[in-house]
């Protein structure tokens, strides 16, 4: 009996980078079981610490996800795909969410109908889709690869008002994906940048520019008057936020991710389908999967995906074709495959399930939920500064130094000096370190390196291990220039 089983790009850490197997099994708990024979650290991301299947973590089984069938006791049969999807993280046709009256508003003048005449031969959008175009308003949450494609799509498009929401400013590592962006918008704030482009594109759009981060207290109020949110956001904090307010409010979430190679595209509606929460109740523990910026992505991936989102906007819009709620579209670039998945709506969700728990967006501490608070009855990661660190290199101190990146992304930073054990090794390659002396672990941003301490004390190493404070990215004007070690 042959299984394929699919494993998606966050997970990959742990397979030796494998993204499928041909495995001979007769349940999904099977198929997990030989994973781990074969990976044994595959299992502290799969199971939590009271072997339970962690919440972030799909399963699906011929897209249908086990929770739909008899969870890991699920039987297989010859020729099925097993695809294990976690958050990074069917489809039916739904009347435009335009309020009439306003689309009633709308006008097309000469050049409008000269401009969109492509949208105007098209018997599901037509003139009376236009107007609702031209009369929609769509809020942009993330300014970055995705937000980018978003901005001129749907500037392009015609929609009417475009909010765009980021606090960052660009910088030159934006410039390899983020189209909205040139060398001459370095150190401008995004918002400034795109709603120039926007403008650029169609000077008749209106653009509502907020350069502030996404928090509980004021994003209820930003996305108020929005018919759609379009999620670009790279956190689980913003994607969880963005989701309650929608929810609570009654807006539909437009929702794209990518990492790496993979992307994936979902609607979640609460109103005719399942919300976010409904996919993942709970994000992974911080530093187990790598964002996108930790983990990078292919350029283009983000015109693909990108693009869906603009697309699922626009249905959402004109009120046509099937739209990806209770669906996740999963498009993997490097090896051309595709797949839909189903998403049900779970009745025990506590924002959008028959008895919510959850009625107010600024009651949940979203920043314990993220799992980016320490837990009172842990023991305190220590860190070091890099300035710190930086001094104790140049007293030629005694000290390991474990850089728990992925081999290939120190392609750009390489530590002076560091040994590489990737996070998912750690547990068994403990003997390379010396309890005598200080460790100093060290990842891109300086999350992945908590973990590591973390998985290393639950394996019963008791040497002194200091976190380095903000990873590489607060290190490299510190220590790397010196070594030569920006490649």
């Amino acid at each position: 009996m042959s299984i394929k089983v699919l494993v998606s790009a966050t997970l990959r850490t742990f397979t030796g980078r494998n993204a499928s197997f041909l495995l001979d099994s007769k349940s999904v708990k099977g198929v997990l079981a030989s994973l781990i024979e074969e990976y044994p650290d595959f299992a502290k991301a799969l199971y939590d610490e009271n072997d339970f299947l962690r919440s972030f973590i799909n399963i699906y089984v011929n897209d249908v996800n086990i929770k739909q069938l008899q969870n890991l006791e699920t039987r297989l049969k010859d020729g099925d795909t097993v695809l294990l999807l976690p958050a990074i993280a069917g489809g039916a046709p739904v009347e435009s969410v335009i309020p009439q009256e306003r689309r009633k508003e709308a006008k097309l003048d000469d050049t409008e109908i000269e401009r969109f005449s492509k949208h105007l031969m098209l018997r599901e959008i037509g003139v009376k889709g236009q107007k609702n175009i031209k009369a929609a308003k769509v809020l942009i949450c993330g300014l970055g690869a995705l937000g980018s494609v978003l901005a001129e799509y749907l500037a392009a498009a015609g929609v009417g008002t475009i909010g765009i929401v980021d606090f960052d400013v660009v910088n030159l590592q934006n410039l390899q994906n983020q189209i909205l962006y040139g060398r001459r918008d370095l150190k401008r704030p995004k918002v400034m940048s795109a709603k120039d482009k926007i403008k650029g594109i169609n000077q008749s759009i209106n653009v509502e520019t907020y350069n502030t981060k996404l928090e509980a207290d004021n994003i209820k109020e930003i996305i108020a008057d929005y018919d759609i949110v379009a999620d670009a956001t790279d956190n689980y904090k913003a994607r969880y936020l963005i989701n309650d307010a929608c929810v609570l409010l009654g807006k539909p979430d437009v929702f794209g991710a990518i990492y790496q190679f993979e992307g994936q595209v979902s609607v979640f509606d609460s109103q005719h389908g399942p919300c976010y929460r409904c996919a993942f109740p709970a994000p992974p523990p911080s530093g187990l999967v790598p964002t996108c910026s930790e983990g990078g992505s292919i350029s283009s991936l983000a015109g693909i995906i990108g693009s869906i989102q603009a697309t699922e906007v626009l249905k959402l819009i004109t009120g046509g074709g099937d739209v990806l709620i209770g669906e996740a579209f999963v498009f993997d670039a490097w090896n051309l495959t595709s797949s839909k998945v189903k998403i049900a709506k779970n009745d025990a969700c506590p924002l959008c399930g028959l008895s919510p728990s959850i009625t107010e967006v600024e009651d949940f501490d979203y920043e314990e939920f993220c799992g980016l608070k320490q837990d009172e009855n842990e023991i305190t990661v220590e860190g070091i500064a890099a300035s710190v660190l930086a001094e104790r290199i140049s007293k030629g101190d005694r000290m390991t130094i474990v850089d728990v990146r992925e081999p290939h992304e120190r392609a750009i930073n390489r530590f002076p000096n560091a040994i590489v054990i990737p996070i998912g090794q750690l547990a068994r390659r403990q003997k390379e370190l010396d309890p005598t002396i200080d460790t100093i672990f060290v990842c891109r941003e300086g999350k992945r390196s908590v973990l590591a301490i973390n998985t290393l004390r639950e394996a019963g190493y008791t040497g002194p291990m200091y976190n380095l404070k903000g990873g590489i990215e607060a290190a490299k004007d510190v220590i790397l220039p010196h070594e030569g070690a920006w490649l």
